[in-house]
Parts: structure tokens; sequence; C-alpha cells
């Protein structure tokens, strides 16, 4: 793997870039795919759909350094992609 490669949230898109960033598995392990604010213990938290965790980027514009309306491009662009909602 590249060393340079950041790995995402596979809910949120959130950087996993530290061990502290990472959810839960059922076992208590860390999850390898989800962060701590989307996964625990196994099960998700949080939003329910897919419309609501784009809705919510937006909360989250100035701390990525984006405007609302970038963030708002970037989440309907990247979190459809993600695993978690691909059903």
């Amino acid at each position: 793997m590249n060393e340079n490669h950041v790995v995402m949230c596979q809910s949120c898109s959130m950087p996993l870039m530290n061990e502290t960033d990472k959810g839960t598995t059922a076992d208590g392990s860390l999850s390898s795919e989800y962060c701590k604010h989307c996964f625990e213990a196994g099960k998700f938290i949080g939003y329910e759909t897919l419309e609501e965790a784009i809705a919510d980027s937006v909360n989250f514009a100035e701390v990525a350094g984006m405007t609302k309306e970038e963030m708002l491009a970037s989440a309907k662009a990247i979190l459809p992609t993600l695993k978690r909602w691909q059903n």
C-alpha cells in the first residue's frame, strides 16, 4: 500500500489517521473500515440514511477547510461510493 494513502471511514469519509479515530467491532477490536463517530461495538451509530449523512456533512465544512457548498458537493460525490451506502 502507498504510505501516503489515507484510509477513510466507509460511512462518512473521515480520514482514519490513527487508532483513536477508529470505531470498534463487536468483539471490541478496532475497525479498519469505520470511524468512532459511525461505528461502535459492531453497529452503526448516527445516520439512518445516506441523505441524512449528506445533509449533515455541511456541519464539518469548516474543519475540512471548505465552504458549506463545497462540502455538500463533495459529500454528494463521495458518500454514495462508500461501503456503508452500497445497498
